[in-house]
């Protein structure tokens, strides 16, 4: 009898695998292992037992498997059914959900060995120079990867010597899997069994002759007396302050042994102290509405204004969930945000919380990934970004989806390109769990779900300590810069104003949603802007390494001394990023410690720690930044809150434009007076007289809400219509052209709905790729899988279109 199971390949696949098992292991396999299977001519991957069966495959012949990883599932059945769920619904393969939801290290790749063939006679006088190369290195060592092969002949190209090699049977190759996550171990030491008689010890003291050696026996003593736990090595030596030398000459002379100690990475035992939760009037009236809404509702939106104190909120929810032997998910948008919020929850939960986000590295995300596997109490509360929703949950009792109007809660790439607060949802739908968003901006699409009774709806008015809201203050660029009232990017009024924060010992934080010095430089002689070869953007200046970059391809020349076209020297920057508004900050107020939080200051793991530590113990006195400042950071001292340029989000050809305008706006002048006095706001715009901008002002979410709305009635955008984006790539203009106007009026004669394009985008080429959009644009009536199924199909056969095939298509289901 035959016996099968079904797997998933992490690869870009539609299908899943038949693969071929013997009764023993068939016995053996649970649905969520992972298995090593031979794939394609000779690799091995690690794909996912999802099904095991004995209908054997019509189509072609089950190989069998290579090997089998796991003792114990790693992946459960909720996680398998939403994976299948994200995949159909965000119209990509079910291959992209698995290799994007489990971390890297435990996707082992096979690594191609090369070995010396030892039976083969070797004639080395017939060798070339890199073959010859080659065959040495294996005189000094057994095997060789790839990648050592490329070191070794300084080319990229080796796989035709490789093959030389292989034809003349000198080497062969073989694949072999590496298990890439490696516990950590701690090593601790004990006495040895023979002190542990009294008599022998005292012995032991009055033979010691070295005084080093004897202080460490007793201080090995003090420390167990009072730890009342197992010593490390590291311990010790820290508290004798001796080398670790001499502990191991008394585990060599057999007074000490050694033993190890397996440890989480992440501990955060030490943060917890112990305190009561106690919430405001207004917060508790908050905490028993949601409590009431969950009763009826499976979601509800909370929606509080900026400092309205949410999180304390949260806290209390949580631990009512944990009390019960919940999980608990808490989602953020921005992993800089995580920082704050560890801080807080683990301040109150100590060890109970866990962190899984990209900037933790592959070890420690597979330890979250297994504890909360385990389902054990060290990962009871997990904080992540959007990843942290592939977690494999089997008793989630909550998600908290906190800012979730943020967009970077929606993936862009690579698939699955799913949007977290959503898929949340569905996730806590499988669990019977309950769903908690919160934001002072909520997102159109979920303020309406909330107020058509879809959803709960919780209001927060004030902000915690009844402090007041920031007063905020328009200053009008057009009329400044007439007035000769301006210095560089800054208005004497937001001059005036930082001098005060100054004068009062308070801090301040400028908002400029560009990064750089400055996006254009210009040769005021011909006009030439220097643009980037692969993509239709002008470079972008930043003085600190004086280099112009791209900011869509990383594509990076020197700053030109004089223009490419005319030799002209007369050149001149337009525009401004955060980086001039830092250079500038530092001529006016020079004794005053400035520091940047934007991506080229960030890319560090720590980096987000460091500035915002800085920053709340008052090293620091003024933050520039990009929208990272905008989420829901705390900083007490904060009274000024500058935005440099209000306008340059208004104008972006986006239908959301205005809704993140306001969003943005509203979260960077929440950051401003958080504790007792009152703050402020300076917006600098050009148009103050702007809707979006006055509503800002007036802190009227629902005005901006219902005007939004109107539009998106009128025009089929959500929450009315879904929108589906297809998105064509290709590096030959004409050919794209053809090809998007094909699939156009194929999807246009096969559907009922708007079909709209083929566009060009804003930005028609990255990466030397032209790009156009079709936009299909569904009624939220409509079948929404009907429609799906029909454009797959066009799809499919648009790929069987023999000279459209190398077009690539993505695409974006409810994009944002």
């Amino acid at each position: 009898m035959n016996y099968f199971i079904e797997v998933i390949v992490p690869l870009s696949l539609p299908k899943t695998f038949t693969y071929k098992v013997s009764e023993n292991e068939f016995a053996f396999i649970k649905k969520g292992m992972r298995i090593a299977v031979p794939f394609g001519k000779n690799k091995i991957y690690t794909a996912l037992a999802i099904d095991l069966h004995q209908n054997e495959p019509t189509l072609y012949e089950a190989k069998e498997i290579h090997q089998i990883l796991d003792e114990k599932p790693i992946v459960n059945e909720f996680q398998i059914n939403h994976w299948f769920w994200i995949a159909s619904y965000y119209m990509c393969n079910i291959g992209d959900v698995y290799r994007g939801a489990l971390p890297s290290a435990l996707l082992l790749e096979s690594e191609t060995i090369i070995s010396q063939n030892k039976e083969t006679f070797v004639d080395e006088t017939s060798f070339t120079d890199d073959e010859f190369l080659i065959y040495e290195a294996l005189q000094h060592q057994s095997s060789l990867k790839v990648e050592n092969i490329i070191d070794i002949l300084n080319k990229k190209t080796v796989l035709p010597v490789i093959q030389k090699l292989i034809n003349k049977k000198i080497i062969s190759l073989q694949e072999e899997i590496q298990e890439e996550y490696k516990p950590k171990l701690v090593k601790y030491i004990r006495l040895h069994e023979q002190y542990q008689k009294e008599e022998n010890l005292i012995a032991l003291l009055d033979g010691l002759k070295s005084e080093k050696r004897k202080n460490l026996v007793l201080q090995y003593f003090q420390l167990q007396a009072q730890e009342r736990q197992p010593v490390s090595v590291k311990q010790l030596t820290e508290t004798t302050q001796t080398s670790a030398a001499i502990v191991k000459g008394l585990v060599d002379k057999e007074i000490f042994e050694e033993y190890f100690i397996q440890e989480d990475r992440v501990n955060f035992d030490k943060n917890k102290v112990e305190n009561e939760l106690t919430l405001s009037q207004t917060q508790q009236q908050a905490f028993d509405e949601i409590v009431n809404s969950f009763e009826e509702k499976e979601v509800s939106l909370l929606h509080g204004v900026t400092s309205s104190g949410k999180t304390e909120i949260y806290t209390k929810l949580i631990e009512n969930y944990i009390a019960e032997g919940k999980q608990v998910l808490y989602l953020l948008s921005e992993i800089a945000l995580t920082t704050q919020l560890v801080a807080r929850l683990t301040q109150h939960f100590g060890n109970k919380v866990a962190v899984f986000h990209s900037k933790y590295s592959n070890n420690e995300r597979v330890e979250v990934w297994n504890n909360v596997n385990q389902n054990a109490a060290s990962a009871q509360i997990i904080i992540g970004a959007r990843s942290a929703l592939f977690l494999p949950f089997s008793n989630l009792g909550l998600i908290i989806v906190d800012e979730e109007h943020e967009q970077t809660f929606k993936q862009q790439d690579p698939a699955p390109r799913y949007h977290a607060r959503d898929a949340a949802i569905v996730l806590a739908n499988a669990h019977l769990a309950k769903v908690l968003l919160g934001s002072a901006t909520p997102s159109i699409e979920t303020y309406y779900n909330a107020t058509s009774g879809k959803f709960g709806l919780i209001t927060l008015t004030e902000r915690f300590g009844k402090v007041q809201m920031p007063e905020i203050e328009l200053v009008d660029l057009k009329d400044s810069y007439f007035r000769k009232k301006m210095k560089g990017h800054f208005s004497l009024t937001l001059i005036e104003e930082i001098t005060e924060a100054f004068a009062n010992n308070e801090q301040v934080i400028l908002f400029q949603n560009r990064r750089g010095f400055s996006p254009v430089l210009e040769c005021m002689t011909c006009g030439h802007v220097p643009q980037c070869p692969q993509c239709d953007v002008s470079l972008t200046y930043h003085k600190y390494k004086n280099q112009l970059r791209c900011h869509y391809c990383g594509y990076s020349m020197a700053k030109p001394t004089n223009c490419h076209v005319c030799s002209s020297v007369d050149l001149e920057t337009k525009g401004f990023g955060t980086e001039q508004i830092e250079l500038e900050l530092a001529e006016l107020f020079p004794q005053k410690n400035i520091k940047r939080m934007d991506q080229d200051t960030t890319r560090g793991k720590y980096s987000f720690e460091k500035i915002i530590d800085s920053f709340k113990n008052r090293e620091i006195d003024v933050l520039v930044g990009t929208q990272m400042l905008a989420k829901g950071l705390d900083f007490d001292n904060v009274s000024l809150v500058g935005i440099m340029n209000a306008d340059n989000m208004l104008y972006h050809p986006d239908f959301r434009a205005f809704e993140r305008s306001f969003q943005m706006m509203t979260q960077v002048a929440g950051r401003s007076g958080r504790a007792e006095k009152r703050g402020k706001v300076i917006i600098q715009t050009y148009n103050p007289l702007h809707n979006i901008i006055q509503q800002v002002t007036n802190n009227d979410y629902e005005g901006m809400y219902k005007e939004q709305l109107y539009e998106r009635k009128i025009y089929y955008y959500p929450p009315f219509y879904r929108l589906i984006k297809l998105t064509l790539k290709h590096r030959d203009f004409e050919k794209l052209k053809e090809g998007s106007m094909w699939l156009y009026q194929v999807l246009q004669q096969n559907l009922t709905i708007p079909v709209l394009g083929p566009e060009e985008p804003a930005i028609g080429r990255i990466r030397n790729e032209y790009i156009r959009t079709i936009m299909i644009k569904m009624p939220g009536d409509a079948s929404i899988q009907g429609t799906k199924k029909t454009i797959q199909k066009i799809l499919n056969s648009f790929d069987l279109v023999s000279q459209y095939r190398t077009i690539k298509v993505t695409v974006n289901v409810d994009f944002y």
